[in-house]
């Protein structure tokens, strides 16, 4: 049985995490099929957004194995600490593709810190997200504290993973670690049609967003809109742009070919 599904539409590719028995937990074999997964996109040029969600109705994922770790010593912990953080740089690492959590559920540990990795969330309106980490003994590994703080803010990410509260989608929303609650049965729907709308825009514009704001979140205000406008002018050297103003002159749609 494959541990993540993959379900192709256009250019709107949904991976679903495959373990709804075990609420989707991350074991070691889901995050080595997931990587490959995302790895695999790279190469698929038609690609112009990536939706990631859970099987089953209760959870995006309830977090990493328990019973896997809690055996593991301070060597293995490291390593898949390691590949959890591989997983998470590879969401961010398809610089040219937005990559949309649908957290249908439960979205705890890893699976928040995976939610976390994607461009944007919008979660069922019985989702529940957290980082419990500090439960067990440890924090979290798969890039929960970093990813959490720059979200939402520090002090809000050390109050979630020191006291390991669970949040509902509202107050998720709230705080803004998620961008929209969605009624839980018309999740995927409303993702879909959010993923469809994107790739019907200007695919280079659409990744040039993409890497200007990752860029520009760790470098002083003027560095980062000088990237802007060099982003900018650079789109103003394809066939995109042309094609992009042209059809909104002539008031029809435009026919973008990402070149």
């Amino acid at each position: 049985m494959s541990l993540v599904l993959k379900e192709k539409d256009g250019g709107v590719v949904t991976l679903t995490l495959n373990r709804p028995d075990k609420l989707n937990a991350l074991n070691a074999e889901l995050l080595k099929e997931l990587g490959m997964a995302l790895h695999g996109l790279v190469a698929e040029a038609d690609v112009r957004c990536v939706i990631l969600t859970g099987a089953g109705d209760k959870a995006f994922a309830a977090g990493a194995d328990i019973a896997a770790m809690s055996e593991m010593t301070p060597i293995q912990a490291k390593q898949f600490a390691d590949m959890g953080h591989r997983v998470g740089n590879s969401i961010e690492s398809l610089t040219t593709v937005p990559v949309i959590a649908a957290v249908n559920g439960f979205a705890l540990g890893g699976g928040c810190e995976l939610a976390l990795a994607c461009d944007f969330i919008y979660a069922s309106d019985k989702a529940k997200l957290g980082q419990p980490e500090v439960n067990l003994g440890v924090i979290p590994g798969f890039g929960g504290t970093q990813r959490l703080a720059r979200r939402v803010g520090a002090a809000r990410a050390r109050e979630l993973c020191m006291t390991g509260d669970m949040v509902n989608a509202e107050e998720a929303l709230r705080i803004g670690l998620v961008n929209a609650v969605v009624p839980h049965a018309e999740l995927l729907p409303r993702v879909r049609e959010t993923a469809k709308k994107i790739a019907s825009k200007g695919p280079l514009a659409i990744a040039a967003v993409k890497r200007v704001v990752a860029r520009g979140a760790d470098v002083p205000l003027q560095t980062a809109n000088e990237l802007e406008a060099t982003a900018f002018a650079a789109l103003f050297g394809t066939h995109d742009q042309r094609e992009g103003m042209r059809a909104f002159v002539e008031k029809r749609p435009a026919k973008f070919e990402g070149r």
